[in-house]
């Protein structure tokens, strides 16, 4: 596995803190959880979770001493990742990384497409995802697929099917050519670009991975 220049050793603290909240074990790679700590470290949540089985299996013999002083004192693991967190600035992103040259990867997927709007990447390639398993005609929000989506990632039926109405505009199978306007249509093209040509088997299996964010 690749050197993760950002990762810091007491960042098990705050990794061992996630794998003790009930229920205990290792997390999802895209559970919520996973996903705002990797946010807060900068730091993609697949390193993280690699990192989280290194823990459940005691991997090493630093592992295994963080374990004996914090994994049965729940309390002392507290105060710990909370001092760490006041030491190294989380919460003030401006000061603590002022001056250090952030590229964001899986961030900008989990963040709003634009200031006025709560929809983000991750919730328009689930959207294509249902987009795939479903026929133009049953684009509606009448359509149980969709409501239940929407219930999933908290946004209205009739919302989810406008989107899938501006996908269409994207698939060079349906060919349609009237003009659309919609402030979503350049995050949908892109969305499009990157996962609507491709092989959607594997694009199932990310959007089912992507689901455990909103659970």
């Amino acid at each position: 596995m690749a050197k993760n220049q950002k990762w810091q050793d007491d960042y098990w603290l705050l990794i061992m803190q996630l794998y003790l909240k009930k229920p205990v074990g290792v997390k999802p790679v895209y559970s919520k959880g996973m996903v705002d700590l990797g946010m807060e470290l900068h730091i993609a949540p697949q390193f993280l979770f690699n990192k989280m089985c290194e823990i459940a299996n005691l991997e090493t013999p630093r592992i295994e001493r963080i374990w004996q002083e914090y994994g049965n004192n729940p309390r002392r693991l507290s105060r710990a990742t909370r001092l760490l967190r006041q030491m190294k600035g989380f919460g003030n992103n401006h000061e603590f990384y002022e001056g250090v040259d952030i590229q964001e990867t899986f961030e900008r997927d989990f963040r709003p497409v634009s200031s006025n709007s709560p929809i983000t990447p991750v919730m328009l390639i689930l959207i294509l995802d249902l987009y795939f398993r479903l026929t133009p005609i049953t684009m509606v929000a009448e359509t149980p697929e969709i409501q239940e989506l929407g219930r999933l990632i908290h946004l209205p039926a009739r919302k989810i099917a406008d989107i899938m109405d501006i996908y269409q505009h994207c698939d060079p199978y349906l060919n349609r050519k009237e003009a659309i306007i919609d402030p979503l249509f350049p995050a949908c093209q892109e969305i499009w670009q990157h996962y609507g040509n491709n092989d959607t088997e594997q694009l199932a299996s990310y959007a089912k991975q992507l689901k455990e964010y909103f659970k």
